[in-house]
């Protein structure tokens, strides 16, 4: 378990906000620290023995996350790897029950504890333009898709580093600009077209490049080209398109 945020509050506790990948890798690890009533939270930072601690734990997709009241009982040092702190959970059996149901639920996909989520890899050298894609789909997420679909963004900003990603995890659409460095976007998806895992994947290219980057997106494989300007509504309507189909009430 590793800690990606932490926020100082009045009497010194901390609040240590840790992101895992999906529901399986958290249910097993949380549910095998419930049994020992604590964990270990990898973390450079410096804490004394006896900070209060309240964890919040989720992943992509989990409506609510889970929280858990503890404190420091020992720490580690070492490599920034092995650095962290033991916690010992201060919750009573109650709520430790309550977070167990909790966790069942989620294991058996429970749709009111897990939105469907869509994962978009958004490459885009240009990062007002990259954020400008993230926000308008997050914002509209809700009214336009339905409250039970979630989005979670992956970033690039050269075609190298996408094709990296997506060959590395999992990805529901691309978004990706047809002029990038090292390796432009027309090559990635050629080379995404050409990869059996990869094949059926969802691709709206984008460009300022007129015609030309249109033919050379489409020619490569991509389902819709867009001029920049973009307007949020052709995203939308884009990526309404392509969206995945709802996935089965399991967990991820």
């Amino acid at each position: 378990m590793a800690d990606h945020d932490q926020r100082r509050h009045r009497r010194e506790s901390i609040t240590l906000i840790v992101e895992y990948e999906g529901a399986s890798e958290m249910v097993m690890d949380v549910t095998e620290n419930l049994s020992e009533r604590g964990t270990f939270v990898r973390t450079t930072r410096a804490f004394e023995v006896g900070t209060e601690i309240k964890l919040v734990l989720s992943f992509p997709g989990l409506v609510e996350p889970v929280r858990l009241p503890g404190v420091v009982r020992w720490t580690r040092g070492g490599s920034d790897e092995e650095r962290g702190v033991g916690i010992q959970f201060v919750a009573d059996d109650e709520m430790l029950a309550s977070v167990s149901a909790i966790l069942d639920r989620i294991g058996a996909g429970d749709p009111e504890l897990i939105n469907q989520v869509v994962r978009v890899l958004v490459v885009e050298d240009n990062p007002h333009v990259a954020r400008l894609i993230r926000e308008g789909l997050t914002g509209s997420s809700q009214r336009e898709f339905g409250s039970d679909i979630q989005f979670h963004f992956l970033n690039a900003s050269n075609g190298r580093d996408a094709l990296e990603t997506l060959r590395e995890g999992s990805v529901d659409v691309l978004v990706i600009d047809i002029y990038l460095p090292i390796m432009d976007g027309a090559t990635v998806i050629a080379a995404v077209r050409e990869d059996a895992a990869l094949e059926a994947l969802p691709i709206i290219a984008v460009s300022a490049g007129g015609k030309a980057a249109r033919q050379a997106a489409l020619e490569a494989g991509a389902d819709f080209f867009l001029e920049k300007p973009m307007r949020l509504r052709e995203i939308i309507e884009s990526m309404r398109k392509l969206m995945p189909p709802p996935r089965a009430s399991t967990a991820t």
